[in-house]
């Protein structure tokens, strides 16, 4: 009777943690978890943590003082109490920026210093002329905080600005965005030494997931928030999603 419970334990115990293919898709927290707090703030990131997701997504641009700060847009009406061109803001006017619920503008080295290793980073380059500056950045916390190369992952939707920091840094990966069939765009990946693309949901199949990966490509999915969406994306043969909602995927 003890030998047939162990068994039963035992294989029970190995197919709860059965590694299927969908229990390997890599969960990405939206600019931090943007569906619980405001979009790109430590609080967002914080509660990404909480979530535990495999990586944290966030937004950067280079500001006029030389700051990397986090934020999607390139005007600051819409998600601020300012007005104008982000880039155009020095560190102290940035910093005195009111987002909803009262939370500030953190920097790069902000995040970096919240997440603490306990998940990968995804950079996504929004600005120009920035390559230089986050290399820098990322060349330090790699060689005096204990980071690793793998522990980032830069992507956005300039293939200059993407081509510029792969010349400086051929070590850190890089992902290829696209609102395109991410079949069509191995060649651009090829050339950028991407080892992913990141593609708007609406326009993935099995078929051209299959043919992106079979070209040696990582495919992620972006944002796929609704039930339905995150339900059928999963089955698909993805290797990540990226949502607002972490906790849904899981």
């Amino acid at each position: 009777m003890h030998r047939f419970v162990s068994f039963f334990l035992c294989t029970l115990f190995c197919l709860s943690g059965c590694d299927t293919t969908e229990n390997r898709i890599m969960v990405i927290g939206h600019r931090g978890a943007k569906g619980y707090e405001t979009e790109n703030t430590l609080a967002s990131v914080q509660k990404a943590l909480e979530l535990e997701v495999d990586m944290v997504h966030i937004d950067l641009f280079r500001i006029k003082s030389g700051e990397l700060v986090v934020f999607h847009d390139r005007y600051v009406d819409e998600l601020t109490n300012g007005t104008g061109d982000v880039e155009e803001y020095n560190i102290l006017d940035i910093k005195s920026l009111l987002l909803d619920g009262n939370h500030r503008i953190p920097t790069l080295q902000d995040v970096l210093e919240l997440i603490d290793r306990r998940c990968r980073l995804n950079i996504e380059l929004r600005g120009t002329d920035m390559a230089g500056k986050v290399d820098y950045m990322l060349r330090h916390y790699i060689e005096e905080k204990g980071w690793k190369a793998d522990d980032f992952l830069i992507s956005g939707p300039d293939r200059h600005e993407l081509g510029e920091f792969r010349k400086l840094n051929p070590a850190i990966p890089i992902a290829l965005m696209t609102g395109e069939d991410p079949s069509k765009v191995v060649g651009t990946a090829r050339l950028l030494g991407a080892v992913a693309i990141d593609a708007e949901y609406t326009v993935l199949t099995e078929e051209n997931i299959r043919k992106a990966r079979h070209a040696g490509f990582k495919v992620f999915a972006r944002t796929v928030n609704l039930p339905e969406d995150i339900a059928a994306v999963r089955k698909s043969g993805l290797d990540g999603i990226i949502t607002d909602f972490p906790d849904r995927i899981r």
